[in-house]
């Protein structure tokens, strides 16, 4: 997909003119948190898969203690289209994510991890996906042929068919972080920790339309997961409750008359 027809086909970018070669039409953010050796090969690939699109990598390091964010800041002079964004404190992915799409300077945000398990390969497709329907607001990807061990995708079918039940939605894969998300409507979400296992299901409640594309998985490279089974269950309870209760309570009206 080339820079030129992204921009024709997503709505409001073809009306926007582009002052210099490196405005972004897409920013890619990948929250960062203790991911030093992931980051080179990573952003190698980001660069490879875009670079017919305008676009920026916003990398939100989340107080890293390995050495990420000198390795971030070494890859700048390697990557132009790459900015750094440095939390003061480890804030947790939801917090970085939103840290990084309201630092984003295009229109469409793209999240990824940044332990490269998510293919940057996959991104055309999520893009073409959303330019292709002036309706949607985001597609989101779903993981299919998954490398992780049994006991991990167990873990995950579980807190995928719990959050459904308790939210009322039906998403394919909850966990899956690759997602392609119109800015205006990321940035307008409600924001708390554990928000980014919830966004298709928190776009829905405010009316946006969302659809979900097959995306691949690869095995960590590098490092190891920053999630286990016990210290995430309680808070995805919590946290599910929390959205039934917010989609419950969700101001839904339309103006039929102003006459301001």
């Amino acid at each position: 997909m080339g820079g030129r027809s992204l921009v024709n086909l997503i709505p409001g970018l073809a009306r926007r003119t582009l002052t210099r070669v490196r405005d972004p039409v897409v920013s890619v953010v990948l929250p960062v948190y203790n991911e030093r050796e992931n980051l080179a090969p990573l952003l190698d690939e980001i660069a490879a898969t875009m670079r017919d699109v305008p676009h920026e990598v916003v990398a939100v390091d989340d107080g890293s203690v390995d050495g990420s964010l000198d390795e971030l800041r070494r890859l700048m002079a390697r990557h132009p289209p790459l900015r750094v964004v440095a939390l003061e404190r480890n804030a947790g992915q939801s917090a970085a994510f939103v840290a990084g799409a309201d630092a984003a300077l295009g229109a469409v945000v793209v999240l990824m991890d940044a332990d490269g398990q998510n293919d940057p390969a996959d991104i055309p497709g999520l893009l073409k996906a959303l330019a292709g329907d002036d309706g949607l607001a985001a597609v989101v990807g779903y993981r299919v042929r998954r490398t992780d061990p049994r006991w991990k995708l167990l873990q995950s079918w579980i807190a995928n068919r719990a959050r459904n039940w308790i939210t009322g939605d039906a998403v394919r894969d909850t966990g899956c972080s690759l997602k392609a998300i119109r800015r205006d409507r990321m940035v307008a979400l409600p924001r708390f920790n554990g928000m980014h296992r919830f966004l298709p299901t928190l776009i829905r409640m405010q009316g946006g339309a969302v659809t979900e594309v097959p995306v691949s998985h690869r095995p960590r490279r590098h490092g190891r997961s920053k999630y286990g089974m016990w210290n995430r269950a309680a808070r995805g309870l919590r946290d599910a409750l929390g959205v039934r209760w917010l989609g419950r309570r969700t101001l839904r009206f339309a103006i039929r008359e102003d006459s301001t």
